[in-house]
Formats: C-alpha cells, sequence, structure tokens
C-alpha cells in the first residue's frame, strides 16, 4: 500500500480509502468488522464516513455506520492506528433537506449549532474524541450536485464561508477536529474557503471528495488544477461509478443484492452514451487482462490530483478485488486506450 499527505498537514493517509456507506443497510456489523479487519491488514488506514450514512438515507438507519465503526474501534484499540473521516450534511439540493436528523426537525443547514449538534453525534457515534477528517458533505448553498452539465442558478440562501469555517474552527481549538475538507463542491466553493481561511486564519481546507470515474471525468475541467496548485487533493468517491464500471448491468443485467435492485437510484449512470461508454472499458480492461474493477480504480489512483481513491463493497470478494488494484501498474497504453474512450464518450455520467 502507498501513502500520501492530506493536503498540506501532516497526515498521511492510504492512498487506498474504505468507504463505508453500505454498513447498516447492505452489511451487517459483523461484515463491516470483517472489512475493517482485512483492509487494515492491507495497510488501508483512511476510513471515510458521514453522519448521514447508511446509504441511501433514511431515519432508520442514520448513524448507523458510524455505530459499527465505533463498536471496531472499541473492539481493536487501533484508533490512533486510522485516520477517520466523516462529515456534515448541509441545506443544498441533493436530499431536500433530511430534517429527521436534527433534533428539533430542522432542515439540515451548516450552521454553528448544527455542526455542534453533528460533532458531537459522529464522536459519541464513533465512541472517539477527535476526527482527524471532517467534510462538508455537499454545500450549504444550493447547486447542482448530481447529474447535470449545465449551469442552474439557484436561490443564494447560504451561510457564510467564513462562518462555517469559524464554527468548524471551534473544535479543532478543542481538539476534536483536527482538519477539514469539503465534498461535491465546484471551483467557486473552494476558491473562497481557501481565501477566507487565507484572510481570517481559519482552518484550511485539506481535501476534496467529490465523484470521479472513467465515466465523469468533470473535476479534471477547473479543480484538478485548484487540487494540484493548492494542495486540496481529491478524494475520488464512486470510482466504480456504482458497480457499473464492473461489467455487472450491462446488457440489462440485475444482479441480486445489488444496489441497483434494491433502491433503484441509479438514474445518474443511466444517460445517453452511458452504456456505451461502460462497455469499451469493460471490454478495454479484459483485452489487457485485468478485471474491470481494477481499470476504473487503477485509473483514479494514476492521477496526480487524487490524494485517495474510496472504495465499497458489500462482499469479501469485491473487497479484495479492490484493494488489489492498488497494486497493479499503470501503462502508457491504459492512458491512451483511456483516453480515447474518453474522447468519444465524454462524461456521459456526470
Amino acid at each position: 500500500m502507498e501513502y500520501a499527505k492530506l493536503g498540506r498537514t501532516d497526515v498521511t493517509v492510504s492512498r487506498c480509502c474504505l468507504g463505508t456507506m453500505t454498513w447498516g443497510s447492505q452489511n451487517s456489523e459483523a461484515e463491516a468488522h470483517e472489512q475493517m479487519d482485512y483492509a487494515f491488514s492491507r495497510g488501508v488506514t483512511f476510513w471515510d464516513t458521514a453522519e448521514m450514512y447508511a446509504s441511501p438515507p433514511n431515519p432508520e438507519t442514520q448513524g448507523r455506520t458510524e455505530e459499527y465503526i465505533g463498536s471496531w474501534l472499541t473492539k481493536t484499540g487501533k484508533r490512533s492506528q486510522i485516520v477517520l473521516a466523516s462529515k456534515v450534511a448541509g441545506q443544498g439540493a441533493a436530499f431536500g433537506g433530511l430534517s429527521w436528523m436534527r433534533k428539533d426537525g430542522a432542515t439540515t443547514r451548516q450552521t454553528r449549532a448544527q455542526i455542534d449538534e453533528a460533532v458531537e453525534g459522529s464522536l459519541r457515534r464513533l465512541k472517539t474524541d477527535y476526527l482527524d477528517l471532517y467534510q462538508l458533505h455537499w454545500p450549504d448553498r444550493r447547486v447542482r450536485v448530481f447529474g447535470g452539465q449545465t449551469y442552474k442558478d439557484y436561490d443564494q440562501d447560504f451561510e457564510s464561508f467564513g462562518d462555517i469555517l469559524e464554527a468548524l474552527d471551534a473544535h479543532v481549538k478543542k481538539g476534536s477536529i483536527r482538519h477539514v475538507g469539503v465534498s461535491n463542491e465546484f471551483p467557486w466553493g473552494v476558491m473562497r474557503f481557501l481565501g477566507e481561511s487565507e484572510a481570517k486564519g481559519l482552518p484550511r481546507v485539506a481535501s476534496i471528495q467529490n465523484a470521479y470515474h472513467l465515466a465523469n471525468r468533470t473535476f479534471e475541467y477547473g479543480l484538478a488544477e485548484i487540487a494540484m496548485r493548492e494542495q486540496v487533493g481529491l478524494l475520488a468517491y464512486s470510482p466504480l461509478a456504482q458497480g457499473q464500471l464492473t461489467g455487472k448491468y450491462l446488457d440489462g443485467a440485475l444482479p441480486e443484492g445489488s444496489r441497483k435492485v434494491l433502491y433503484n437510484r441509479m438514474q445518474r449512470y443511466e444517460g445517453p452514451g452511458a452504456q456505451e461508454a461502460f462497455r469499451a472499458y469493460v471490454d478495454l480492461a479484459k483485452a489487457h487482462g485485468l478485471d474491470p474493477a481494477q481499470l476504473a480504480l487503477k485509473f483514479c489512483d494514476a492521477r496526480p490530483f487524487v490524494t485517495a481513491t474510496i472504495i465499497g463493497a458489500t462482499s469479501m470478494a469485491q473487497l479484495k478485488t479492490n484493494i488489489d488494484a492498488f497494486d497493479v501498474p499503470w501503462t502508457d497504453a491504459l492512458e491512451d486506450a483511456v483516453n480515447a474512450i474518453h474522447a468519444r464518450q465524454p462524461n456521459p455520467c456526470p
């Protein structure tokens, strides 16, 4: 396993990050513990969760993922050996407010009071007194987060960048948060946070967690240069396009127990040109003797602006395949081939 610095911090993270959002919905506590045991044995020491998880969000499973991680940390005593990241929800346009997550039934926002409540809840469930990285799950302002390549201007009612950083700074000073990051963010938002941080001596954004995969390279348009020049590295989520890049859904296949069968929330990956792109990448992997999942994961790992790639698995076989991907060599021939497919089918699944 290779490791990288998290932004400009002194924290070192494994380039493979263990995603956890299926724990508590598709995976039991015992299965989650088995995944953590195995990932840790392979040198995966960077884990990502959120107050909202398990996914998809609902009141019955909210917080359960963090509880499973907390019970593992208590059982093993390995908290100091894990770089642990979680997230606070926001208003945004993504999930409609999730008012059931807050004690007073308020729409989720990134106010000081709600950040305080969210941090305290995550620490309690995770059974720890600090988080290495605390991220804004999506912007507090309304933006077109999922599934669009055109601009839409929403009413601009949101907590100010400075106020959000000041709320987070209170926890940094207390020691309950070590570093902060953003997620599902855009270039303007990242630069505004960096500007407020520099001007006011507030915590500096260390990372940006956005969707990034072979069928969605929109990060490269504006954010990649920020990631490189400002050392705000990408934590790439959904690197397999929710399993589409494994080929398991080709030709209308519906594997039993898959997220598409369980939740029918895959429309983001079913737009014009998507199936053609997925088939081309799967065929490319097979032509080079690779598992399609490993081609997709190694593509992300090979990008210079990526700090870590977040994997997710519901079975141990998937987990092992995913972690093995980080040992696959990336060649010029693979680079040329994926870029040729991308030129023909650019970003069908933003």
